[in-house]
C-alpha cells in the first residue's frame, strides 16, 4: 500500500475532531524537571494550537488538539503572548512549547510566529520545542541565534524495532534521525527524545526489551532527556491493530519496569510520561503507590523503594 494510501486509511478510521480555535493555547502548566547534570529546574509547558503533523503516524493522538489547515500567521506569537503574561511568581527556567506538530515546519509555524516567538521567550534560560527529525536543518539554526537562551529540540525516535519503524508511517530511518542528532550537537543544540513503550508490530512479551534499546539508542547518540510514552489507543488505527493482533495496550507495571530498566543510562536522564496515566492496565490495588513511584523516580532519579502488592504479586 502507498504512503498516501496508508495517511487516506489512517485518517479515515479517526473519530469527529473537536474545534480548535487557532488563536487561543490550549493551556499551560508549571513542573520540576530533572536535568543530567542532577540540577532540577521549573519549566513552564505552553501548549500551542497549529497545524497538524504531516506525517500521519499510525500512533498518533495528537491530531485532535490541531487545526484544519495552515496555521494562520501571528496565532502561534499571540496565543504564547497570552500564555507568559500569566505566571505568578518568579519565571520559570525553561519554556517548553508544544504544537503537536512540527516546529521548524513553516505550515505549522510562520517565519514570522518564528520571529516573535523568539522575541516572547527571550527571558527564558531555555528553550524546547518538538519537531520531526526530517525538519532539522537550517531552520534550527535560524531559531536559536534568535532566542536568548539555550534551545533544546524534541524529536520521537519511537522504537528501533525494524519491522514496527517500517509500519508505523513516520518516513523515518535511523540514518535520518542519527543525521538529526549529530546536526544538533555539532550546533550546540541539546536533543531531548521521545521513545514508545507498546509500539504497534513490536511482540507484547518483547515490549520492554525493545523500548529499552530503543532508550539506549538514543541516549548513545546524544539525547539529554528521554521521555517514554505508553502508547494510547482512540484513534482508530489502534484499535484496528489491536483487532488485527498488531498492537497489545502497554501497562503500569510494564512502564514501571522499563523506567528501573534504564537506570543504568546515568549520563541522561529517562523519565515516564505520566499523562493519561489512569489508562494503563493495573492492579487497582497498588495502581496510586506505583504512579507515585514513577513521579519520584521522574523527579529525584536514583533508586527508590519497589512497591510490593499481594494481589498482583509484584
Amino acid at each position: 500500500m502507498s504512503a498516501s494510501a496508508v495517511d487516506e486509511r489512517i485518517r479515515s478510521l479517526r473519530p469527529p475532531k473537536p474545534y480548535v480555535d487557532p488563536f487561543k493555547a490550549h493551556g499551560s502548566l508549571i513542573e520540576d524537571e530533572r536535568r543530567p547534570d542532577g540540577e532540577t529546574e521549573r519549566a513552564l509547558t505552553a501548549f500551542l494550537a497549529g497545524a497538524e503533523c504531516p506525517f500521519t503516524c499510525a500512533f498518533c493522538d495528537l491530531w485532535r488538539w490541531t487545526i484544519d489547515g495552515p496555521t494562520p500567521p501571528g496565532a502561534l506569537t499571540r496565543q504564547l503572548a497570552a500564555v507568559i503574561p500569566a505566571l505568578d511568581g518568579s519565571r520559570p527556567d525553561r519554556i517548553k512549547l508544544y504544537n503537536a506538530s512540527n516546529f521548524f515546519d513553516q505550515r505549522a509555524v510562520p517565519e514570522e510566529d518564528q520571529v516573535g516567538i523568539a522575541r516572547l521567550v527571550g527571558d527564558f534560560a531555555a528553550v524546547t520545542v518538538e519537531s520531526h527529525a526530517n525538519t532539522i536543518g537550517p531552520k534550527v539554526l535560524d531559531f536559536s541565534r534568535q532566542i536568548g537562551g539555550r534551545l533544546e529540540v524534541a524529536i520521537g525516535l519511537e522504537t528501533i524495532h525494524p519491522r514496527a519503524m517500517e509500519n508505523l508511517n513516520k518516513r523515518l530511518d535511523l540514518a535520518r534521525f542519527d543525521s538529526a542528532a549529530r546536526f544538533l550537537a555539532d550546533n550546540g543544540i541539546d536533543l531531548r527524545v521521545f521513545v514508545l513503550l507498546g509500539a504497534p508490530y513490536v511482540p507484547a512479551e518483547k515490549c520492554v526489551e525493545w523500548t529499552v534499546r530503543s532508550v539506549k539508542y538514543a541516549v548513545e547518540r546524544g539525547a539529554s532527556i528521554v521521555s517514554i510514552i505508553p502508547v494510547r489507543g482512540g484513534n482508530g488505527e489502534m484499535e484496528r491493530l489491536q483487532s488485527a493482533g498488531e498492537f497489545v495496550p502497554p501497562t503500569l507495571s510494564q512502564l514501571e519496569e522499563t523506567i528501573d530498566r534504564c537506570w543504568e543510562f546515568r549520563d541522561s536522564v529517562v523519565t515516564a510520561d505520566l499523562w493519561d496515566i489512569e489508562r494503563l492496565p493495573a492492579c487497582d490495588n497498588c495502581r496510586n503507590q506505583r504512579v507515585e513511584r514513577l513521579a519520584r523516580l521522574n523527579i529525584a532519579g536514583g533508586v527508590q523503594p519497589s512497591v510490593i502488592c499481594d494481589q498482583c504479586a509484584r
